[in-house]
């Protein structure tokens, strides 16, 4: 037996598209289908909660196109993606990463082969993916998983969630993100399974991942990975902030000197170097001196970032010059 559709899911899709598509006014649409003017509203509230409309508001490129010619100039980079500021947080992740989602659109053909990272930026990507063309392409885990990153900020999770939005496949890491030592990282580096997977985001075209902080609240002190003291003394040695698998950079953009380092399977720097685009994410603005620090590896091709954080980086960077 042929399943019916919710009656008022079909309402809000009529609605959604009155209002939406051919530009009624509530009242219109109120009149037109024998209801109060506050239903209508009400449904199309619950239309966006529902996911059957998505409202995003894109500011005109002559806004970020000023800023975002000057980062190129000043990084070397060939792309800055600068979103509006958003006092809310969790809205500014989800504006940064809506341009990230919308440069994938544009960019990801019959296979490509995207190696993608951990952390919320990244994550939010996959939500904001709107496409109707489908493409052959593979997502593969760039760094292992962590049981309390969940769901949500697990690479696996967001290669799946990615495939199905773009279409193609994904390929799992099967290997914890962190480990206790550099010793047994190199042994599980040594694992076949591991090393094949790896092998191939190496090869990737495109490499998506986050850049992290270095606060006590950071993505890595709730997972457990290291404690607020061992943060504090990162932070002490000039560490400040981290890329894909972890790799703990200074203010320019070299390899930090902490015993934090190199416990993480997954990607380094130097494997990033070799994939031809690298997108960085990075929305909070915590992270400035972080996104700095990843911009002077050279290895980043492409900035997600909010305006704030882009005026920001480009007056730390000079200040920091000058000191």
């Amino acid at each position: 037996m042929t399943e019916r559709a919710d009656p008022d899911i079909v309402l809000m899709t009529e609605i959604a598209s009155l209002y939406y598509m051919q530009g009624e006014t509530q009242e219109a649409i109120a009149v037109r289908l024998g209801m109060s003017r506050i239903k209508v509203g009400r449904m199309l509230k619950r239309a966006q909660t529902e996911g059957i409309v998505d409202v995003r508001v894109r500011h005109h490129p002559s806004v970020a196109a000023e800023i975002e010619q000057a980062l190129i100039r000043r990084f070397g980079i060939r792309r800055a993606l600068i979103a509006l500021d958003c006092a809310d947080a969790d809205q500014q992740r989800h504006e940064v990463s809506s341009l990230v989602a919308d440069h994938l659109s544009r960019t990801l053909e019959d296979g490509t082969m995207v190696a993608v990272g951990m952390g919320r930026n990244v994550g939010t990507v996959a939500d904001n993916v709107f496409t109707q063309r489908t493409r052959q392409c593979s997502f593969i885990c760039a760094i292992g998983g962590s049981l309390r990153a969940g769901e949500y900020m697990n690479p696996d999770h967001i290669c799946r969630r990615l495939a199905a939005k773009f279409g193609g496949e994904s390929e799992t890491l099967y290997a914890p993100a962190m480990v206790a030592s550099a010793e047994l990282r190199d042994a599980m580096l040594d694992n076949p399974t591991v090393r094949q997977t790896l092998d191939r985001a190496r090869r990737a075209d495109i490499a998506m991942i986050g850049v992290g902080d270095l606060s006590e609240d950071s993505n890595m002190v709730r997972m457990g990975w290291f404690s607020p003291s061992e943060i504090a003394e990162a932070r002490l040695s000039g560490t400040v902030g981290d890329m894909m698998g972890y790799d703990f950079i200074d203010l320019n953009g070299h390899a930090s000197s902490t015993p934090m380092q190199g416990r993480v399977i997954g990607l380094t720097i130097p494997d990033l170097a070799r994939i031809p685009e690298v997108i960085a994410i990075a929305s909070e603005s915590t992270k400035a001196a972080g996104i700095l620090g990843a911009l002077r590896t050279g290895v980043i091709d492409v900035l997600a970032t909010s305006a704030t954080n882009a005026h920001t980086l480009l007056h730390l960077d000079e200040a920091s010059r000058q000191s």
